[in-house]
């Protein structure tokens, strides 16, 4: 069982011990935490009253430890704008809509069922930096909690209106163009992991004028499969995209800020593509800049410079994907793992956005899916993991196998990553399990696979398992 506490918020398995997973008592804890983080950041408030938007994705835990955290934030005397079961960006959205002064999301996202967290969102409806993520760690660290007295406390005002006003705000960009996608009559399968996202998506297609066919798109928690939206998960849709006959397939994570394709011929269109499709079309329309994440796809960049932009690559994580996107006034942006972040929209990772943006592309094409797919540069990529144990020195690791390739070209600002002429490796320890990454990319599978294999191996040596 496990608990991560990082600077992008708290995230845990449900039950056992206390300090040890995410437990009531530690979801209390890190609630505390965050609201008196809030009352610190905007004490020249006064006595006005704070105002907080959370919303969670359909976990079988959710219930609970949604009643836990927005009981705190009432005895802290802070006020609940509940928005029940949504997701990510909606919740993103709803925070400067409701002008409160944060708001917390209760999802795991790819996570398996066992896992919840507490992802944290400033006053802009964005994550934390690093800098606020430390101090709110400090503060549950020595528990400095400054409870209401009984008549104080906060208040909760239910919204079950935001999903419907996230679709209203992806139909109203000037680049979804919603009546020439009705026109072309799409029949799309949707398969939203028996989470928020099965709700969500379904509305904004039909809404768009597309037909659809749900898998898994039942809210209750219980997902069917490995709820991370990669290829060796997702064997269902991609035979049923076939016996459809669909136009293309739509998975998205529990709470839907990760969104991978299905080309009509029941082959992944590569979660890696999504952004790269998206932003071919973004940026056809309006040039400019992009950002990625170390661990994303070169195609990015030859799609940029294709368009006249200039590409950079920030450290992984999507707070470092937004500020170096806003540093370099990028168009468009987001991480390979499916994750599109639309400034035009909002800064954070929005599977809706991607969705009408992607729709609103394909009607403009005379090509199917996979022939869209087809015409972009054509790299793969190898993703393993190696679970970490106390006795392993992640540092010393990672500082060895530095020193061993320092004649190539390395990247130490998030792990290490080895860009040789015509491949690349990275290594990093994730923000959110207890592995190490290690990710490759090549121009053929075989490529990519076989590099993977050899770090695996030297990792492994070099940590002695």
């Amino acid at each position: 069982m496990t608990l991560i506490k990082s600077i992008s918020g708290i995230r845990g398995t449900i039950g056992g011990a206390v300090g040890d997973n995410l437990t009531p008592v530690d979801a209390v804890k890190f609630a505390s935490a965050y609201g008196s983080f809030l009352k610190i950041r905007h004490a020249s408030k006064g006595n006005v009253r704070l105002k907080v938007v959370i919303g969670r994705d359909a976990r079988i835990s959710g219930p609970m430890i949604h009643n836990l955290v927005m009981n705190t934030l009432i005895g802290l005397g802070i006020d609940v704008i509940d928005l029940g079961l949504s997701t990510t960006p909606t919740v993103e959205i709803a925070v400067p809509l409701e002008k409160a002064d944060g708001g917390i999301i209760l999802t795991a996202s790819h996570n398996p069922k066992q896992w919840n967290a507490l992802k944290l969102l400033n006053e802009k409806g964005e994550f934390l930096s690093g800098k606020e993520g430390e101090l709110i760690l400090e503060i549950a660290e020595n528990e400095a909690f400054d409870f209401s007295d009984v008549d104080s406390l906060g208040e909760v005002i239910e919204n079950n209106a935001y999903m419907d006003i996230h679709i209203d705000e992806v139909l109203e960009l000037p680049l979804v163009d919603a009546d020439l996608v009705k026109t072309k009559k799409f029949k799309v399968v949707v398969d939203g992991v028996n989470s928020s996202g099965g709700i969500i998506i379904p509305n904004l297609l039909e809404q768009m004028g597309v037909e659809v066919v749900k898998l898994y798109c039942e809210p209750n928690g219980h997902f069917p499969h490995n709820p991370e939206p990669l290829k060796e998960h997702l064997g269902d849709i991609c035979k049923l995209v076939v016996e459809e006959k669909a136009d293309f397939g739509i998975v998205v994570d529990p709470d839907v800020d990760r969104l991978a394709f299905i080309s009509n011929d029941g082959e992944m269109f590569g979660e890696e593509y999504t952004l790269v499709a998206v932003a071919d079309y973004v940026l056809s329309k309006t040039p400019g800049n992009t950002v990625s994440n170390m661990s994303s796809s070169r195609a990015l960049r030859d799609i940029t410079e294709k368009h006249g932009g200039t590409y950079q690559a920030s450290a992984v994580g999507e707070v470092n994907v937004v500020e170096l996107m806003k540093k370099t006034n990028a168009i468009i942006g987001g991480e390979g793992n499916g994750g599109i972040i639309y400034p035009s929209s909002h800064y954070g990772r929005d599977s809706m956005v991607g969705v009408a943006l992607f729709l609103t592309y394909l009607a403009n094409q005379d090509k199917t899916v996979a022939e869209i797919r087809a015409s972009y540069p054509q790299y793969y990529m190898s993703k393993n993991k190696i679970e970490l144990t106390p006795q392993i020195d992640v540092d010393n690791v990672l500082a060895t196998l530095t020193e061993k390739y320092k004649s190539e070209n390395i990247t130490t600002i998030d792990g290490v990553k080895i860009d040789f002429p015509t491949e690349w490796v990275h290594l990093r320890k994730s923000n959110t399990e207890p592995i190490i990454r290690i990710y490759t990319e090549a121009p053929t599978q075989i490529e990519a696979d076989v590099l993977a294999e050899r770090f695996v191996k030297e990792l492994k040596e070099i940590a002695g398992i």
